[in-house]
């Protein structure tokens, strides 16, 4: 893609805020709707979350790429895809974003700007799901991704759908989505104290799978170095 980075940038900025408010946003209302009922809440909040992951995969593949997470950030820069000057610039962008929805839904409902959320996400079993669900993720992302945009979009959108009731964490297998839920106190939540070990699940089971991944596919790989990236899929696709 020829686009500057500048407004790539902001394109991930943009992506990462509005799937964040739509995770907190649809937590806060599916918790009010629900009457206590936790499991129609989490349903709520799983469609919600997967329509508006799909959505904006499709609309902002064709401007940065859609990645709205650093884990495939990081993965397209080593698979050759985004440049390793312009990691940085993408995952702050994501952080900067995610935290920025978040505040948004809580606008939106009436909530504090910012309440650090104080809902507990520890454990051996919350980390391990965060490895597993990122780990499936990237592999989703990679297989998927020498198809159309639409495939990606509909595939990421589905697993991540799954992936909030086969796994005990509900699935995040985002850093940048993580980092914001710290910030709301509400359905969505995790505590501060509990983010880094969800982060660095989430790292290493994106790694993970990018080697595994080069294992399974290598000749795939060498057609498309940059398979693992949604940029890339949307200019194959063109």
């Amino acid at each position: 893609m020829n686009m500057p980075l500048a407004r790539r940038a902001v394109a991930e900025f943009l992506g990462t805020g509005f799937l964040v408010a739509a995770v907190v946003g649809s937590g806060i209302m599916g918790a009010r709707l629900a009457a206590g009922n936790v499991a129609l809440a989490l349903l709520a909040n799983t469609i919600a979350t997967g329509a508006a992951l799909a959505a904006l995969i499709l609309a902002l593949a064709p401007l940065s790429g859609a990645h709205l997470n650093p884990v495939v950030s990081l993965v397209d820069t080593l698979e050759g895809g985004l440049p390793r000057r312009e990691m940085v610039p993408y995952v702050l962008s994501q952080a900067l974003g995610g935290i920025s929805g978040a505040m948004l839904a809580h606008l939106m409902f009436g909530l504090p700007l910012i309440f650090f959320s104080t809902k507990v996400r520890s454990g051996p079993a919350q980390v391990l799901s965060e490895f597993v669900a990122t780990f499936g993720l990237i592999l989703v992302i990679r297989s998927v991704s020498r198809q159309s945009t639409g495939a990606v979009a509909a595939a990421v959108g589905a697993y991540i759908s799954a992936a909030y009731w086969f796994t005990a964490s509900t699935s995040f297998a985002n850093p940048a989505v993580t980092i914001a839920r710290a910030f709301s106190d509400t359905f969505a939540g995790i505590r501060p104290k509990d983010v880094p070990w969800f982060v660095l699940a989430e790292f290493a089971g994106g790694i993970a799978a990018t080697v595994l991944f080069r294992w399974l596919a290598p000749a795939a790989r060498a057609r498309v170095p940059a398979a693992s990236s949604v940029q890339e899929a949307s200019d194959l696709a063109r």
